[in-house]
């Protein structure tokens, strides 16, 4: 199902189809984008996109799921931040900035809801080889960027996230989890 996280109705509306027939207990949330320029040359269209997406989108989907999880005393909320809100990086502010909410919006979140079996933490990904994370950079710069001198996968990532999502995980709350092969 597609929908725009920075739609409050849309998002809303989708999130009642899909949770129709049952509660939904496990929610990665993964929206991001890039708007990059140099601070002093960046847009205010491309500063507030960017933290809509994260941010925004954050609330308008996991605010409206949070309450069936605490109701159900279980439930998974994982965030998709980046090595970016960690170490920052040349023309990404807005990026930076975006996921560092996120990561306090986790730590905080966590407080509200670890009494009630719900875990909240994010996964902050580096340099990874797909989709929006697919490195522009060539294999001598990974090499000088990264410890294991290579970009991470999709796999690698997700390995995490299933691993936060499942009940052996439900003594880690509040955390952010660098996958980035040894960058920061």
């Amino acid at each position: 199902m597609t929908f725009d996280v920075t739609d409050p109705a849309a998002t809303r509306a989708a999130l009642e189809e899909i949770g129709e027939h049952q509660a939904i207990q496990i929610l990665v949330n993964n929206a991001g984008i890039h708007d990059d320029a140099p601070f002093p040359g960046m847009s205010a269209l491309q500063w507030q996109r960017v933290i809509d997406v994260s941010i925004h989108g954050f609330y308008n989907v996991t605010q409206p799921l949070i309450l069936p999880m605490i109701r159900t005393r279980w439930g998974r909320v994982i965030n998709i931040s980046s090595v970016t809100a960690l170490t920052g990086n040349r023309g990404q502010v807005n990026y930076a900035a975006a996921k560092g909410a996120l990561n306090a919006a986790t730590k905080a979140l966590c407080l509200e809801v670890a009494s009630r079996g719900v875990t909240v933490n994010a996964v902050a990904p580096g340099i990874i080889a797909a989709g929006m994370g697919a490195p522009m950079q060539g294999a001598a710069e990974i090499a000088d960027l990264v410890p294991m001198k290579r970009a991470g996968t999709a796999e690698d990532v997700a390995h995490l996230v299933g691993f936060l999502a499942s009940p052996e995980a439900g003594y880690i709350t509040g955390q952010i989890i660098s996958v980035n092969g040894g960058m920061a």
